[in-house]
């Protein structure tokens, strides 16, 4: 028997990539989001590739929709083997490599929502821990709207109930402190390229006692975790870029809030429907995401970057898709003021000019473009 898979944002985005990547396994599939006539085409889709789909119109924020989302699922296919809310790609891709039939007979993953501003709600995590639990995996901070979530609240949890505990921390290295001693977390990972090291390399933090199953076997190299001759060049390159983001970071995070600071107040004053994302106290400090309302962003950034402006339209991992942000739609927000949205990420090497340039720059852009929109003429 298929496994019986509910898609909850299965309109867009990564829920789509989800939705394809499940349809072509053989899954059948209850797709939850509020646009009905998106989740029809989603369900034409699958039923093109041979599956079974069916719809039920609800807004995943509402617990008593969500229910009833979940019964008429129950109903038509029988028992929910596995329940999907917006992971990321990086998630769910591992998940996909899985056989359906091991998928099914060892794993259970519950999906985690989140508000308007894009922070967990840890009450939901509670809710969610069963005594089947075996590892709680959060971002440190997110990548598009630099909200950082409670890690700490997590990490009392997960060790209250004896449950393995990991953090993505790519974001937060070298932005923000992280001091293994205090955080308690099991497993922490970091990437060189996100604090001005050598791409490609790496690190995990794994506490005493924590077992590993070999990435790759072959080898006795890191422990017997990874078999292979280390990149010894790349390893001093990471560790020295650590070294130097300890050393400045007080100075940095004073410098980037200001000029974050600086940036979305100077954005607010000269151009009108403009919307800073995310959590405006629990964040890092050189990241913004901010909403420019009857403006495409795609159009945006190619406009930006003719005057030597780099932004992005999410992240780096989802570069090539055309789809609004799965990030800012999990947050609630509409399709159409997701596509208008851009992440400006500061660094050590940005100056007041910089951001000042910005400032004078993207009114006139905006301008343009929305002169050409008959939404924004209908809403003048």
């Amino acid at each position: 028997m298929s496994q019986v898979v509910v898609i909850t944002g299965a309109s867009a985005g990564v829920g789509r990539a989800t939705v394809r990547a499940f349809a072509a396994r053989g899954a059948r599939i209850g797709l939850v989001a509020r646009n009905r006539e998106a989740l029809e085409n989603a369900k034409a889709e699958v039923e093109a590739r041979g599956g079974q789909a069916v719809v039920a119109v609800a807004d995943v924020a509402d617990p008593d929709a969500v229910e009833r989302a979940a019964k008429l699922v129950e109903d038509t296919f029988g028992p929910i083997d596995v329940w999907i809310n917006n992971a990321m790609a990086s998630v769910l891709g591992p998940i996909m490599e899985v056989p359906p039939e091991e998928f099914r007979r060892v794993t259970e993953v519950t999906y985690l929502g989140v508000d308007s501003k894009g922070m967990l709600d840890i009450d939901e995590l509670k809710d969610g821990v069963t005594d089947r639990t075996i590892l709680i995996t959060v971002m440190y901070a997110n990548n598009e709207t630099g909200v950082v979530f409670p890690v700490d609240e997590i990490a009392a949890i997960a060790r209250e109930k004896g449950i393995a505990f990991h953090t993505d921390a790519v974001q937060a290295a070298g932005k923000v402190p992280l001091d293994m001693q205090k955080l308690n977390v099991d497993l922490l990972s970091i990437s060189g390229h996100k604090l001005y090291g050598p791409k490609g390399m790496g690190a995990l933090f794994a506490r005493r006692g924590v077992r590993l199953v070999p990435l790759i076997h072959g080898g006795h190299h890191e422990r017997n975790r990874r078999g292979g001759t280390e990149n010894v060049a790349g390893i001093v390159g990471l560790g020295k870029a650590c070294e130097i983001a300890s050393r400045d970071m007080e100075r940095e995070i004073a410098q980037l809030t200001r000029l974050r600071d600086r940036l979305e107040k100077g954005l607010i004053k000269r151009i009108e429907h403009v919307y800073v994302n995310g959590d405006r106290e629990n964040r890092l400090p050189n990241t913004t995401n901010i909403s420019f309302e009857f403006v495409e962003g795609e159009s945006l950034l190619l406009n930006l970057d003719m005057k030597g402006i780099a932004a992005s339209s999410g992240s780096a991992c989802t570069s090539g898709s055309l789809e609004p942000s799965h990030v800012l739609m999990a947050m609630g927000m509409s399709h159409e003021l997701s596509h208008g949205s851009v992440r400006f990420s500061l660094g050590r090497i940005n100056t007041e000019e910089d951001v000042d340039y910005l400032i004078e720059e993207m009114p006139p852009i905006v301008d343009r473009m929305r002169s050409m929109s008959p939404l924004y003429a209908g809403a003048k």
